[in-house]
Parts: structure tokens; C-alpha cells; sequence
């Protein structure tokens, strides 16, 4: 049974007491609580050691947004997968639109980047999606098949059953945008084919693909019934712990 995933993703947002309190804030909201999901917070690096702290034996998981394609070096800047590891986080954000179109990311790049983030322990939440132009030419499918293809169908069968994959419309991120639940139900489950048509039944069944893209406590439920629909990879509504929780309750 795939797992039902929440994750969230602060970008480059909150000072490191901020991070802190937003911890404290989650925890003291979920106390008590049944929880019927995986949750995810993914914080820039600076956080990660005292978040994932904060986090010890309680239902949330620390993710970082990125690592380097390297394993250690002379590269200054840069944060290996092992220094992550490291930390106690256990998850880690490849592939997000921001840092394809910033930062100009290659499907090579980030096939290095999830060899390294697998040979760490790290589980990549591995992102993908069309922007506007290609929604409305019709080519999304063919841009979020090839995004697969190129960066990660080199993985073995063993490798590939260990990523989380997150859908995001570009033209819905922080836009207010949201995809129909039609629209997400449609790509998620092409994207759960394409895995399907190279590794099989059963490891694209067992695949969880996130919806990320405005998703919010007012569309959550509705986006999460959907049946290839397996939870959220949320961007502004997740970095408070009130617009948050009432998300990862959606499952409830």
C-alpha cells in the first residue's frame, strides 16, 4: 500500500528561531492527534540539525530542498548528500520548477543528485510539471513523461520503488491557480502509466505521486480523493503550522 504523503516546502523563507518555532508550533498542534499520513517539512539547510532535533519520535519527517551533484569537494556553497544525512533529515526536494528555471538544472544533474541523495539514505521527492505555455500547447504530458525519462529511468527497479514523485503545475505555483481535481487526477495517473510501462504494476502502484501546486485547506480534500492522488507537496500554506495542519488533515 503506497503511503499518503504531506510534505512541505518553506523555500527561502524563516530565520533559523523562526524555523524553530514553527516546529513547536506543528508539534503542539499535532499533540494528541491521529495522523493519517507521512508528514514533511522541507527548510533550507541552516535548519535541518535543529528542526529534525525538534521533530525526534514524533510523525514528522525533515526534508532539505536541494543538494549538491557532488559527494564532497572543493566546491564552495555547495551541501553534499551525506552532509544532509548527517542532520537526521531523511528526505530531500530534487527537481523543484524553481531550481529548473533559476538555476537551469539538467535531467543529467539531477540524475546525480538522486544517485547521491539513494546512496545517503535520503528519500528525493522528485518534482515535475509543465509550465503554462506548455499546458495550454498541449504538450504537458510529453514534457512531464520526458522529465521522468531523462533524469530518472537509468535507476534500477530497487531504486526507482524508493522515490516519491510530486506533480506541479508551474502555472499554479503561487499564482492562487490550483489545477482541477480533474486536471490532477488526469496527470497523476499518466504519470503513474509511464512508470508503470517501465518497471511494472507494482512498483508504479506502490509509487506515491504528490499534487503540489496552491494547494490549500480549502482544496485539499477534494484533490486528495482522487484515486492517483497520494497527498501534497505545499508550498506558502505550509509554513505555518495553522494553514498546515488542517492539510495534513484532510486524510483524517
Amino acid at each position: 500500500m503506497r503511503k499518503k504523503i504531506v510534505a512541505g516546502n518553506w523555500k527561502m523563507n524563516k530565520t533559523l528561531q523562526e524555523g524553530l518555532k514553527f516546529s513547536n508550533d506543528l508539534k503542539e498542534a499535532l499533540k494528541g492527534k491521529t495522523v493519517n499520513c507521512e508528514v514533511v517539512v522541507g527548510t533550507p539547510f541552516i535548519h535541518l540539525s535543529e528542526v529534525a532535533k525538534n521533530f525526534e519520535g514524533t510523525v514528522v519527517h525533515v526534508a532539505a530542498q536541494n543538494i549538491a551533484n557532488k559527494e564532497k569537494g572543493a566546491y564552495t556553497g555547495e551541501v553534499s548528500a551525506a552532509m544532509v544525512a548527517s542532520t537526521g533529515a531523511n528526505h530531500v526536494i530534487l527537481g523543484h520548477s524553481e531550481r529548473r528555471a533559476y538555476y537551469h538544472e539538467t535531467a543529467e544533474l539531477l540524475t546525480e543528485k538522486v544517485e547521491l541523495a539513494l546512496a545517503n539514505d535520503l528519500t528525493p521527492i522528485f518534482c515535475v510539471g509543465e509550465v503554462l505555455e506548455e499546458r495550454e500547447a498541449g504538450k504537458h504530458f510529453d514534457v512531464v513523461a520526458a522529465q521522468i525519462k531523462d533524469a530518472l529511468f537509468e535507476l534500477s527497479k530497487e531504486d526507482f520503488s524508493k522515490l516519491i514523485v510530486a506533480y506541479e503545475p508551474v502555472w499554479a505555483i503561487g499564482t492562487g491557480k490550483t489545477a482541477t481535481a480533474d486536471q490532477a487526477q488526469e496527470i497523476h495517473a499518466f504519470i503513474r502509466k509511464t512508470i508503470a510501462d517501465k518497471y511494472g504494476e507494482e512498483v508504479a502502484d506502490n509509487t506515491s505521486i504528490l499534487y503540489g501546486g496552491s494547494c490549500n485547506a480549502g482544496n485539499a480534500k477534494e484533490l486528495f480523493s482522487n484515486p492517483d492522488v497520494d497527498g501534497g507537496l505545499i508550498g506558502g500554506a505550509s509554513l505555518e503550522a495553522d494553514s498546515f495542519l488542517p492539510i495534513i488533515e484532510a486524510f483524517n
